[in-house]
């Protein structure tokens, strides 16, 4: 029996590592299972959503991101928690309204949904193991009575219905022969008490009983009937437990069947570990030598660089030394003035001209460079300045290298700015790098150099947040194996938007024309259907009839400050008018007749739009320009050449509309290029929504906001 303990007690603390929460790196404590199917103490996850909640009040914006989810977060006040754990709270000013944080166990994003930390299931089994551990841990301290008078005796055992633990006195008279109490479930002693039955966090009177296999979780008999998993293939949670446990244990028993070959990889690895670190003293050793070879080179570098200054140096203080001293000679009873006032005292006219002739000569020169003062050498050293602006770029680049490792190519064609950044690139020997590492800086326009941001990615692709609006960025890549780097990609620049994304979808019940416009799912592409209805229409084309235009707009309004939103117009579309509309406007055109004499006049055909010459200095309530057959067509205006072949430019691939609520201006982008095509004022006096409208055969694509998730989505794909 001794044995059987200490053999469980040696299992028990091995499985430690198991039972840390990846958020606080401690034992769990009530731990809850997360959509992603990892947990996490309770209260960590009320201090994530805390954390987060909190610093998005204090930016105001989602553009401060918490670092790295495996660092541990500040701890909220304590008072803020214990209001929300008291019983019966609701959602308010106290709760967190941020439902979405990363998993510390996979660092991918988990949405809690509308009943946040209420609808997730705790792990009881867990919960369970962890006692255990406890327990062989304190072996030597025992559960006592909790209803034993003071000094309690240790316990024996302790009952599941009352959660308490008892000795076998107290037992007895709160658990007596042949009533209710005496069929309780007990079990040796513990703290660790649960509930019988595990009820729904969405019904929380419902017992569960079914296990839904799409979303590989518990759920009640009402989850089925009306509640999220109505559509969802369900079994029963016997079913379900008997597949689960036979799966469990068929690993189990096949990883244990391979013990000896985990022993045998277990000792390879502690071979290739002794290996490893001998090799990184080797690595060591042969990188000081390196640079111990480049300090050689600077240091000789320096010296000869140093000679030359001092042998300038010397020449130059030589000269202007000389200088000084034929400077000197000129003062009065010295050098050459005053040997030239003794020759004058000389009275033999042979001897005089015999020595005045040359002298004359050199006071004659002294008196020219008096006129014309000149040093006689420079004080300057520029060319002597040592340039190491093109040295010190390749030194902080310095890096390991290996010819055996390719350089990463970005693709220009699937990388793309929108409310963040998606960086793509290809890598030929993919299967040959670890990991890669993205770097990305802003481009002032100045010029000035800014400090690379490091990413480490283990894929491909990333997804870069927190991007200056209307900025160019610079992007490479570079490739790792080991500690051997390739060399940088060729840089990648794009331009972010000018405000901030507009998310909004297609509305489908303001003006919305189902016999004439396909809405798809997600109303985020609309499709117009040139059918027989518009063929029946044209009919009465012989009275003066024209097809009208069938608008659609968006389903979010706007009321203030600067927005932008993006879209694609497919190649094949016949007419599209897109821009702005006021909500006074809209309901004009949504709600008048259809049949008009003419088209240039019928407010539904689009001609009143600000396309046209009309009222070019007034602001009105709208601004729609017209694209179609693969062109763009900027609207005519008065300060500009109105010629046809100035005005139609080729369709953008994606188009882009910048509107500025405040200021009354909107203006249409070329999303690749990030350039304005055209510019005008717009009347924001009242609610402003993004308006299309189509004519014949056509399509339009929201572009989808660039998120993890959007990334996640399209590597599936």
């Amino acid at each position: 029996m001794e044995g059987d303990a200490s053999e469980t007690l040696v299992t028990i603390k091995n499985i430690e590592r198991e039972l840390i929460c990846p958020a606080c790196k401690e034992l769990f404590t009530h731990p809850l299972i997360l959509p992603c199917q990892h947990s996490i103490c309770h209260k960590c996850v009320k201090e994530l959503l805390l954390t987060l909640d909190d610093s998005f009040n204090d930016v105001g914006s989602d553009n401060s991101n918490q670092s790295s989810p495996r660092l541990r977060l500040p701890s909220p006040s304590m008072d803020k928690i214990d209001r929300i754990n008291r019983p019966g709270w609701k959602r308010n000013s106290l709760t967190p309204r941020t439902t979405t944080f990363p998993c510390p166990g996979c660092e991918h994003n988990v949405d809690l949904g509308e009943r946040g930390i209420n609808g997730l299931f705790r792990n009881f089994t867990l919960e369970t193991i962890v006692e255990r551990y406890r327990q062989a841990a304190r072996a030597a301290t025992a559960i006592m009575c909790d209803l034993c008078k003071p000094p309690p005796q240790e316990s024996t055992k302790s009952c599941m219905d009352c959660s308490a633990s008892y000795c076998n006195e107290c037992f007895k008279i709160y658990h007596p022969w042949g009533t209710v109490k005496a069929q309780h479930e007990y079990v040796g002693p513990t703290t660790n008490f649960r509930p019988k039955i595990l009820m729904c966090p969405e019904h929380e009177t419902e017992r569960i009983n079914m296990y839904c296999e799409l979303c590989r979780r518990p759920v009640c008999h009402l989850c089925k009937l009306g509640g999220n998993h109505s559509n969802h293939r369900v079994t029963t949670m016997s079913s379900a437990y008997k597949t689960l446990k036979e799966k469990l244990s068929k690993d189990i028993d096949y990883l244990i069947g391979k013990e000896g070959q985990v022993k045998s990889q277990i000792s390879e690895l502690n071979l290739l570990m002794k290996e490893t670190e001998c090799n990184g003293e080797r690595a060591k050793e042969e990188a000081i030598t390196h640079f111990e070879k480049l300090f050689e080179i600077l240091e000789e570098r320096k010296s000869s660089v140093l000679r030359a200054i001092d042998a300038s140096k010397k020449l130059r203080l030589d000269k202007f030394q000389t200088q000084v001293e034929e400077y000197q000679g000129l003062l009065e009873n010295n050098g050459l003035v005053g040997y030239a006032q003794e020759v004058l005292k000389e009275t033999d006219q042979s001897c005089f001209v015999q020595t005045a002739k040359q002298l004359h000569l050199r006071i004659h020169k002294a008196t020219e460079s008096l006129k014309s003062f000149r040093p006689a050498a420079q004080t300057s050293f520029e060319d002597y300045v040592v340039n190491t602006s093109k040295q010190t770029e390749l030194l902080g680049e310095l890096s390991f290298f290996s010819s055996g490792i390719d350089v990463p190519e970005i693709n220009e064609e699937q990388s793309k700015v929108y409310n963040n950044a998606l960086i793509n690139w290809h890598h030929p020997e993919k299967d040959k790098a670890d990991s890669y590492v993205l770097e990305y800086r802003k481009i002032n326009k100045d010029e000035e150099m800014m400090p690379w941001n490091e990413i480490e990615v283990c894929g491909t692709s990333k997804v870069v947040s927190d991007l200056e609006e209307n900025c160019h960025y610079a992007f490479r890549v570079r490739a790792y194996k080991g500690s051997i780097c390739s060399p940088c990609s060729r840089e990648l620049i794009l331009h972010t938007p000018p405000a901030p994304v507009f998310s909004f979808l297609f509305d489908e019940k303001c003006g919305y024309n189902n016999e004439h416009l396909l809405l798809n799912l997600k109303r985020d592409r609309v499709e117009s259907r040139a059918g027989f209805n518009v063929l029946l229409a044209a009919e009465r084309i012989q009275v003066g009839y024209y097809t009208s235009l069938d608008y659609i707009i968006g389903d979010i309004g706007i009321t203030k400050g600067k927005h932008f939103w993006a879209f694609r117009v497919e190649p094949y579309s016949y007419l599209v008018k897109v821009g702005v509309a006021s909500s006074d406007k809209l309901q004009e055109w949504l709600h008048s007749p259809r049949d008009a004499v003419s088209p240039r006049y019928e407010q539904d055909s689009g001609h009143d739009s600000g396309s046209e010459d009309a009222c070019f200095d007034s602001s009105q309530p709208f601004t729609l320009v017209t694209v179609g057959m693969k062109k763009f067509f900027i609207p005519k205006s008065p300060t500009s050449s109105n010629e046809p072949e100035n005005r139609i430019l080729p369709m953008p691939t994606s188009i882009g509309i910048f509107l500025d609520y405040d200021k009354g201006r909107v203006s249409f982008y070329d999303m690749e290029h990030m350039k304005c095509l055209y510019e005008r004022q717009v009347d924001c006096s009242h609610t402003m929504y993004p308006a299309f409208a189509l004519m014949g055969s056509g399509g339009i694509q929201l572009e989808e906001p660039i998120t993890a998730k959007y990334l996640d989505y399209h590597e599936d794909m």
